[in-house]
């Protein structure tokens, strides 16, 4: 096959700007389609402030901003796309039309991936004359910066297009692994929601509130999560023995606490709970002076990971 230089994306909201910025940032060409109005302008100035942080990752060979191109249609972003990156609305039916519109109009051997957080591929491809070529590539917001991407198939995509979409979000700096499986969610966004449950669960009952929750896992297991996953995590925390000695001795408490904890409802009492609890946690703070400590620490902490690789 050859190599992949040309990366039409398509929807080019937040996930979408944040891809587009990534690709240019590894060299490649992006033509980008979104039927929003305004949606070029957003995209570019998306672009624009994305770059310093980048930059400081370290721009491959020719990258720049302006290999970026904006397509009012659909069509004309994907007819000489090597590789697809769609990011449309998370519903199903618009997915399944779009992917038929993409399908029909890009080159035979270019890769379709979705960043959806939650569907079936097997339904994405299902209106396909080439469903084959249509993969997951699902990743963690903000993709600029964050290596995790979710990488799997449908009912009708081939093993050779999972192992080409991997090899080529390795070749961008990602770190791809593969959802073997088809389920709801895919892999990180259920961890994620098996952990929202129960902090919503907290907060419902009374036992914590929001700031001392977030404080909870910022500066206790989230500060570890951060540099192994829970597997190795809880081997180390077994000493010599290792994760047999843990399961030996707290295998019992730990199925204990499986079996206590809450499945909340998001009711309207426990989201106003919850909005009330961010807004005294945030202090006076605004969302986008968070981001920009967020996003300068991940920076720092991705830097720092680099110089061990046996973490990786």
């Amino acid at each position: 096959m050859s190599p992949i230089r040309t990366v039409a994306v398509v929807g080019t909201g937040v996930i979408g700007a944040s891809w587009a910025a990534c690709f240019l940032a590894h060299g490649l060409d992006v033509a980008a389609t979104d039927p929003a109005e305004g949606a070029e302008q957003r995209l570019r100035a998306a672009v624009a402030r994305h770059w310093p942080a980048l930059k400081a990752m370290g721009l491959a060979e020719g990258a720049a901003p302006e290999r970026l191109r904006f397509h009012a249609r659909l069509e004309d972003a994907v007819a000489g796309a090597d590789f697809v990156q769609e990011n449309g609305p998370e519903r199903e039916d618009l997915k399944t039309a779009l992917y038929a519109r993409m399908d029909a109009a890009a080159p035979p051997g270019t890769l379709l991936a979705s960043s959806s957080s939650g569907l079936a591929v097997s339904a994405m491809q299902s209106a396909c004359t080439h469903p084959e070529r249509v993969v997951l590539g699902h990743p963690f917001n903000p993709p600029h910066l964050i290596p995790l991407v979710e990488v799997g198939g449908g009912a009708k995509t081939a093993p050779e297009a999972i192992a080409r979409a991997m090899d080529f979000y390795r070749a961008i700096g990602k770190k791809p692994i593969q959802v073997r499986r088809e389920i709801r969610g895919h892999i990180a966004n259920r961890l994620q929601a098996a952990l929202w449950r129960e902090a919503f669960h907290l907060v419902d009952q009374g036992v914590a509130s929001v700031a001392d929750i977030d404080a909870a896992i910022a500066h206790g297991p989230g500060l570890r999560w951060a540099l192994l996953g829970p597997f190795l995590n809880l081997h180390l925390s077994g000493g010599e023995g290792g994760m047999a000695h843990l399961l030996a001795h707290l295998g019992g408490p730990i199925e204990s606490w499986w079996q206590d904890l809450g499945a909340p409802t998001l009711h309207a009492g426990l989201q106003a709970k919850v909005v009330a609890g961010v807004d005294e946690a945030l202090a006076g703070r605004s969302a986008a002076e968070l981001q920009r400590a967020r996003d300068q620490l991940l920076l720092d902490l991705m830097a720092a990971k680099a110089d061990h690789p046996e973490l990786d």
